[in-house]
């Protein structure tokens, strides 16, 4: 015998449905708007205040600085240029919706860098226009990252802070190459300015760990359903991770919980993806470093 749905309760999914893409059109606005402003802030730092003073900090953003310099050509275009195979590279790792949000940040930072270029600095003194610079690069930046919107292989600071660190090889290569490119700064700029771009960089790493506050923390996200094959087969392919059964059987009809680890940046898609497959699941998300229940899963 078919199952009959009441037109109560399939009026309430509807709804709920309804809400639920508006809810995320919503907060696909919000999240582009704040992508561009992040870029807008960090071209707004480099363009008004560190590159007209000769300031470089490390990282892709440094490397493009020194490059521009020396070649005499546009800071957008080397910011585009380096970026752009970070992006490719980090293509396995991230899901299609995160690397559009990439795109379009590096896509704002760029136009915005070129645009600004051919305006004096708005600072006349190097050291403050150092500490302006280099708040607003890395408050820019992070905003950015959190929201999807620059490559966070792009910067040692957005790395460190999303990944919970680097590996110590990649740590000292990235030590390393931010040494070398302060000291060919010192070279071409002067020593004088290779302090300040000391001052801007120790500024621009505190402003990208402000913005990323609470970002490197992996979050254990349980989820009950009745559809728990289709919501496991959805969060495997869109988000690219393992998901697996915790408790019942898995199968759609009865009543499972999956698990899964993801971070932050993650929470919003996953609850999409899930009440999209079940509006009638219940979600559980807690940080995995206190999540008990972590040690008591089948292995």
């Amino acid at each position: 015998m078919n199952k009959v749905v009441s037109p109560a309760k399939g009026g309430k999914t509807l709804q709920t449905k309804t809400t639920q893409h508006k809810q995320l059109r919503k907060n696909s606005v919000l999240r582009v708007l704040t992508v561009i402003a992040g870029a807008l802030l960090a071209a707004v730092g480099l363009e008004l205040f560190l590159i007209p003073h000769g300031l470089v900090v490390g990282g892709i953003t440094g490397l493009s600085a020194l490059f521009a310099h020396t070649t005499e050509m546009r800071l957008g275009l080397f910011l585009f240029l380096f970026n752009l195979p970070f992006i490719f590279m980090s293509r396995k790792q991230v899901n299609l919706r995160f690397a559009l949000y990439t795109v379009l940040g590096l896509a704002c930072l760029t136009i915005a860098s070129l645009a600004l270029h051919r305006f004096p600095a708005v600072i006349s003194d190097p050291l403050p226009a150092a500490m302006a610079g280099g708040i607003c690069l890395g408050l820019g930046i992070g905003i950015s990252v959190r929201f999807g919107g620059v490559n966070k292989h792009a910067s040692d600071q957005g790395y460190s802070l999303l990944s919970g660190g680097p590996p110590k090889s990649t740590e000292v290569v990235i030590m390393i190459l931010n040494c070398a490119i302060l000291l060919i700064a010192g070279t071409l700029f002067g020593w004088e300015q290779a302090m300040y771009s000391i001052i801007a960089y120790l500024l621009a790493f505190e402003g990208v760990r402000f913005s990323l506050r609470g970002l490197s923390d992996s979050r254990a996200a349980w989820i009950t359903s009745n559809c728990c094959m289709d919501i496991q087969e959805a969060l495997e392919n869109s988000l690219n991770r393992e998901v697996g059964l915790a408790e019942g059987s898995g199968q759609n009809g009865e009543l499972s919980t999956l698990f899964c680890l993801i971070n932050k940046m993650e929470e919003h898609q996953l609850r999409t993806i899930v009440l999209n497959c079940d509006p009638d699941s219940q979600i559980v998300l807690k940080s995995a470093a206190s999540d008990q229940r972590l040690s008591n899963l089948p292995s």
